[in-house]
């Protein structure tokens, strides 16, 4: 029971509601950013791991303090998600360190009354969310990175 596609969404989602996984930055849309800053994720597992991540997408890009942000994550589950699955996630303004925390998938999958609930079955998934960002993000370049663990922590590679 390994997992990094659907907890990367929840985990995203929770920090968004928090205060998103990433080590390309996550550019926070103010006077002086871009069009061209695009928002950038890799997923650093293997094509064998259970669970892997296809695509993510983010709308507005960038993001916008104040505004909704639509995530659209599309993932296969090689393996059933259960409960007690978990991912950590530090979120860094530059070199600085503004968050690290640990969120419970299936819990916040609850919470976020998500379109896909545990127990997540084998099978491709599609999981759209919007949430209002709050006004107070910093202006500039935020690096979400999370860590997967299943209920019975084992860790999972990295999305960044």
């Amino acid at each position: 029971m390994r997992h990094s596609a659907l907890v990367a969404v929840f985990g995203f989602l929770s920090l968004v509601n928090a205060a998103s996984l990433f080590q390309t930055p996550l550019n926070v849309l103010n006077e002086e950013s871009s069009l061209s800053d695009k928002w950038k994720w890799s997923d650093c597992g293997l094509e064998t791991d259970p669970l892997r991540i296809r695509d993510i997408q983010i709308s507005p890009d960038p993001p916008a303090p104040g505004k909704p942000l639509t995530v659209n994550v599309t993932a296969t589950a090689n393996e059933r998600i259960e409960e007690g699955a978990y991912v950590d996630v530090t979120v860094k303004l530059g070199l600085i360190k503004l968050l690290t925390k640990q969120f419970d998938v299936c819990e916040e999958a609850r919470n976020a009354n998500a379109s896909v609930q545990c127990p997540v079955d084998q099978g491709a998934y599609n999981v759209a969310q919007t949430v209002d960002l709050p006004r107070e993000i910093p202006p500039g370049s935020i690096y979400p990175l999370s860590r997967f663990n299943d209920a019975n922590a084992v860790a999972q590679p990295s999305l960044k």
